[in-house]
């Protein structure tokens, strides 16, 4: 966010806009989409995705044509992603953070004011997932990591301060709040999950939480 000040007038808060491609499974879903965005004056639609842009995809349910979409737009043209689904198997819970995903919204609940937080999270790079769906990653990972035999520990290791802003990000907290309760600037907190993110390889935030699940971190 920025501050313009024109002459005369006190200095008022903009948002950049965001620039956003909407991928659906029909023309009419599509557009449906679109229509909510178009009312939204800090979303510039765009028809191709690349780097910089954020990727509305929807999706009925993830089937093998759904993840290759999903991998082309993160991993070959550079976009954040947003998945809006009617469902996700538990199985392929890990598969979609781990592939780039930044928030993910329930069809159900796809209302144009719930678009645009989803996307400006995604922009910030950032990661959201609705509580239901958070439980259940937590619960998978969590039997993967019990079940896993013939390991002592996590492969790579977290400072404490890390696992801190971790699990704080993984009750859904927000800077301002994981700072407040750590009693550490935003921009402590900021700097840590971009040496986390950056050390480790991690796409977002979402990511992050998914590995230190994965690793029994948290």
């Amino acid at each position: 966010m920025r501050l313009i000040e024109t002459s005369g007038t006190p200095a008022r808060d903009v948002r950049e806009r965001i620039s956003v491609t909407v991928t659906a499974p029909d023309p009419l879903t599509r557009e449906g989409a679109v229509s909510q965005l178009r009312r939204q004056p800090e979303i510039e639609l765009r028809e191709e995705p690349g780097p910089g842009t954020v990727a509305l995809l929807i999706e009925d349910g993830l089937d093998d044509d759904a993840f290759a979409r999903l991998r082309r737009v993160v991993r070959s043209e550079g976009s954040r992603a947003v998945l809006v689904v009617g469902a996700i198997r538990e199985s392929d819970l890990l598969d979609v953070i781990e592939g780039g995903v930044s928030a993910v919204v329930w069809r159900r609940e796809a209302t144009g004011h719930r678009l645009l937080q989803a996307l400006r999270v995604a922009a910030r790079g950032d990661g959201d997932l609705p509580a239901d769906l958070l439980g259940r990653l937590i619960s998978q990972v969590g039997t993967l990591h019990r079940g896993t035999t013939g390991t002592t520990g996590p492969v790579l290791g977290l400072a404490p301060r890390e696992a801190d802003v971790l699990r704080l990000v993984a009750d859904g907290f927000d800077t301002g709040e994981i700072a407040g309760k750590l009693s550490y600037s935003e921009r402590t907190v900021k700097n840590v999950m971009h040496g986390l993110t950056t050390r480790l390889h991690l796409r977002n935030r979402a990511h992050a939480v998914a590995y230190a699940l994965r690793q029994g971190y948290i």
